[in-house]
């Protein structure tokens, strides 16, 4: 029997590679379109590979994964990140688990994956096709058993259309995990600035995230805002990217604010605004908010700042407002919200509901995940739920 994986990345060669330890008798073939297998692996987390996380403090997947929760929540029963985990570790790719609770190599290099993957296709005997374009579903479907199709987000609705043509449904794809450029000169002046317990979210709706925040050259950064662009991903395009932007710059509520303030009134009269942080705010980051607030009072001692001046300044502590000029690129990741809609598989296989014997893994579905190995682990886990339904309708 025959199986064609068509896209060399992460979730194809996971999906080739477990499918012949499997099934040792089934000829896998994997067809990539460009010339180089595995390229998105080898730039993704900075070059170190953030290919799975320990899941600690998600309560919930649709923390972590805006479109595709309650799907994945089903498949992580058969296969989930303890699992993935545990495969690296056995096919010799030792693991470590950062305090943020990312798992990366130990090696910190992305390499090691690649070449895990590339040594065990080979032990395997996988033929692997480069520069094959796949357009035309009716011939693979003719010369292979099984084509499982894993060829990641399209960044347009065009590189979908072969599947819509074969009767499937698409959701739109539209970038997620994307940094926001903001035009306001004074902020961009403060890059290089990192807060670590901020919260921003965009007034008039639900849309929220928490985290540590980058200011950049070009406006914000850094993993509150990268979760921000994959909540808020269709919201964003939408409004073609230019949206207000509420920043809570201590993480906290407005009277643990206010709290805060008036103690550090109560405790430092004599001292200058600008040499008493609250919460432990980066001094420039302090000094622009205090001139933003309040002008040339800025200058002035904690015992004279009044009740309206310390109300605007809590207000701006919690609720500083911003609008967005458009998104910039993520280093060289990138991932698409949207893909092949969940209805149109089968829930428990991955299987096509239109075409027997076709099946979807990875990113070319409608699942993503935000930043910190979460879309690698869906990639894992859809390839995973595949290769075992191939092997139980071989039975």
């Amino acid at each position: 029997m025959r199986t064609a994986v068509v896209g060399g990345g992460a979730a194809g060669f996971f999906l080739a590679i477990n499918l012949k330890e499997m099934l040792p008798q089934m000829e896998v073939t994997i067809l990539e379109r460009s010339q180089r297998v595995l390229a998105k692996v080898g730039v993704s987390g900075g070059g170190r590979c953030n290919c799975t996380n320990s899941f600690a403090g998600v309560s919930d997947l649709s923390q972590v994964y805006p479109r595709g929760h309650r799907l994945l929540k089903r498949l992580f029963k058969q296969f989930d990140y303890r699992d993935a985990y545990q495969w690296f570790e056995r096919h010799g790719v030792r693991l470590t688990t950062q305090a943020d609770n990312c798992v990366f190599p130990a090696s910190q290099d992305s390499q090691t994956i690649i070449n895990c993957f590339l040594s065990e296709a080979r032990r395997h005997q996988i033929e692997i096709g480069t520069g094959v374009r796949v357009e035309n579903l009716d011939t693979l479907m003719s010369d292979y058993d099984f084509v499982a199709v894993c060829t990641g987000g399209s960044p347009r609705l065009e590189g979908l259309r072969w599947l819509a043509d074969a009767g499937h449904e698409i959701a739109a794809p539209v970038p997620s995990l994307f940094t926001l450029s903001i035009d306001d000169a004074v902020l961009r002046s403060l890059m290089g600035t990192v807060v670590e317990n901020v919260t921003i979210g965009i007034p008039g709706t639900k849309l929220r995230a928490d985290g540590p925040l980058l200011v950049t050259h070009w406006g914000v950064s850094g993993p509150a805002v990268l979760r921000l662009s994959s909540y808020a991903a269709r919201h964003l395009s939408e409004a073609a990217y230019q949206v207000p932007l509420a920043v809570n710059w201590t993480g906290c509520r407005e009277p643990e604010v206010l709290e805060e303030l008036l103690s550090l009134m109560s405790r430092q009269p004599q001292k200058q605004l600008q040499t008493v942080r609250p919460f432990g705010l980066p001094a420039r980051l302090w000094e622009y908010l205090l001139q933003k607030t309040l002008g040339e009072r800025s200058q002035n001692r904690w015992q004279n700042l009044n009740a309206k001046e310390l109300n605007r300044l809590t207000n701006t502590l919690v609720n500083d407002q911003y609008t967005t000029s458009g998104r910039a690129a993520f280093r060289d990741e990138f991932v698409t919200c949207g893909g092949v809609a969940l209805t149109s598989v089968n829930p428990s296989t991955l299987e096509s509901r239109h075409v027997p014997h076709l099946y979807f893994a990875g990113e070319v579905l409608d699942i993503d995940g935000v930043t910190g190995g979460f879309n690698f682990q869906a990639a894992w886990t859809t390839a995973y739920t595949v290769v075992r339904a191939i092997a139980d309708s071989t039975k």
